[in-house]
């Protein structure tokens, strides 16, 4: 059996717990405290986009064990500081050991600050992204039952980038909507099931 096919695994603490956020104290907690918590602050928003991005190709435990050094090479993600990061920025950032040295995904962070500051005259990145939350959140047993897209994150996917926004795939879109709570995926039996209070009634 994988890890795919499997439910929860009770932990030394006795909560159950999807097998990624099973072992890896990082990742437990990250689980038991952050993801699939709302967002719904503009910078907290771009930074999670901004590494949902950095993440692509990668395990999310690479980029939670780089997330001090991100958060210090980019200003904690403000929108206005990242925006005006300049060409010396990138070789800057491409010497940084601290993080991800990809310049596609480091210009793809700028490209997005400035996008999101664009976003503010049409209401902002936060009601933007979270007017795409589906009106149902699925309810899976198993991690093989969790979707890596779903048709809000292809429309959230096409829409993003229609506003000028870079390494926004489906894929990533619903890795987003996952983290901050857009969609409950916690497994069924998980105890963190339902923990964002997003969704009063779960299936």
């Amino acid at each position: 059996m994988t890890s795919d096919e499997r439910g929860t695994i009770i932990g030394g603490d006795g909560l159950a717990r999807p097998p990624w956020a099973a072992v890896d104290p990082l990742l437990q907690e990250y689980y038991d405290t952050e993801w699939g918590m709302p967002v719904r602050d503009e910078q907290g928003l771009f930074e999670r986009i901004s590494l949902e991005a950095f993440q692509a190709g990668l395990s999310w435990a690479t980029i939670l064990r780089k997330r001090p050094a991100f958060r210090a090479a980019f200003h904690n993600f403000e929108p206005e500081t990242v925006a005006a990061f300049t060409d010396d920025d990138v070789e800057r950032l491409m010497l940084d050991t601290g993080i991800v040295r990809n310049r596609m995904k480091i210009k793809a962070a700028i490209t997005n600050a400035n996008a999101t500051i664009a976003l503010r005259k049409d209401g902002g990145l936060v009601g933007f992204v979270w007017s795409f939350q589906p009106e149902v959140t699925p309810s899976p047993r198993t991690h093989a039952e969790i979707a890596t897209t779903s048709p809000e994150s292809i429309a959230l996917s096409k829409a993003l980038r229609a506003k000028g926004f870079a390494f926004v795939g489906p894929t990533t879109m619903h890795a987003l909507m996952e983290a901050i709570g857009m969609i409950d995926t916690h497994l069924v039996d998980s105890h963190r099931r339902g923990s964002s209070g997003v969704w009063t009634e779960l299936p």
